[in-house]
């Protein structure tokens, strides 16, 4: 018979709680994840020749990542807000897909991990690349999201490229 697992954020009652760290240590705590966002070959080169109306797309996308990573406790319900000590979030041009890899990495020393940091980061960048390229292209597809690493805390690291 499998053991069952108790869920950190179910409380007693069955209802939803935001798990208390206060018992845990600070520690360093890091995460990267990636995503990316396919799009047809005319999208894909007047982003990349900065031909899209609204402006430079990729720019205005890396400080959309950032500012959502800095968020991300107003919009997920259950999740700590934390003072991050760094965010990077970077976007690149991949002519093979055709379309456009967003990657972050997000960096804290406190008492809980900043995984959905990083992942908001990076579908937020992706959300606002659509929304300035849409006059080119409304089929563009956002996909692929993950968290790529985690490091620091009781649980275990990973890796996964």
């Amino acid at each position: 018979m499998k053991k069952r697992t108790k869920l950190s954020h179910v409380a007693s009652d069955g209802s939803a709680r935001m798990v208390d760290v206060s018992a845990k240590p600070e520690s360093l705590r890091t995460a990267r994840a990636r995503g990316a966002i396919r799009m047809s070959k005319v999208a894909f080169e007047a982003i990349r020749s900065q031909q899209i109306k609204k402006g430079d797309v990729l720019s205005v996308a890396r400080l959309a990542g950032i500012m959502a990573a800095k968020r991300t406790a107003d919009l997920i319900p259950l999740c700590h807000p934390l003072l991050l000590d760094d965010v990077q979030v970077s976007l690149s041009a991949d002519a093979g897909l055709p379309g456009i890899v967003a990657e972050s990495a997000v960096r804290t020393t406190g008492r809980t991990g900043v995984e959905m940091e990083a992942i908001l980061a990076v579908t937020v960048a992706l959300v606002t690349v659509y929304d300035m390229a849409k006059s080119v292209d409304k089929g563009m597809v956002i996909g692929d999201i993950s968290l790529i690493e985690k490091t620091g805390g009781t649980s275990p690291a990973i890796s996964q490229g």
